[in-house]
């Protein structure tokens, strides 16, 4: 029993300095990231680019400088992260194939805001729907018919010609 004792103690002063090490970077990083994300939101209130396109990217960099940390901080511990971040880049290609639909409407909603190709207010018309722009967001263009509200997928918004019958407002980033 003394020697079981004797020998938790010793390995827990050879562990202590890894420990402390690992949650100093965990730490640093974690810091960063909320820099990051900071400074991010705060050059967003100079520049006239959308507040969605500004919230992803800031939303971007600090779940990547989390993650970048974490993986760190458990390689400073002596765990073995070579098949961790093995399995973390099979399971990114899983779930970017099964999340596919997904992220190309993220994807083409970010790049409609970014070119601001309609806006709210505007009348336009797409694959056979007609209606004023009343919300884009990152899944959706939400188009206001007489009769119904439309939602149409931003990739088909991105893929298919949009027709602009009357602007009703003017891009943000024209100004």
């Amino acid at each position: 029993m003394h020697s079981a004792l004797t020998e938790l103690l010793e390995q827990t002063i050879l562990y202590t300095p890894r420990l402390v090490s690992g949650l100093i970077i965990f730490a640093l990083f974690w810091l960063a990231a909320h820099v990051a994300h900071k400074i991010i939101l705060r050059m967003s209130q100079k520049s006239k680019v959308n507040l969605v396109i500004i919230e992803l990217a800031s939303a971007t960099v600090k779940i990547t400088l989390l993650a970048f940390g974490t993986v760190t901080a458990l390689g400073t511990l002596g765990i073995n992260v070579s098949a961790l971040v093995a399995s973390l880049g099979l399971t990114g290609f899983a779930l970017g194939f099964a999340l596919r639909d997904a992220l190309s409407n993220l994807l083409a909603g970010a790049l409609i805001l970014v070119y601001c190709t309609y806006g709210i207010n505007d009348q336009i018309a797409v694959t056979g729907f007609e209606g004023i722009v009343t919300k884009i967001n990152l899944r959706y263009t939400v188009l206001q018919a007489e009769d119904a509200t439309i939602l149409i997928p931003n990739a088909t918004m991105f893929s298919n010609p949009v027709k602009i019958l009357k602007r009703g407002n003017v891009c943000p980033l024209d100004t």
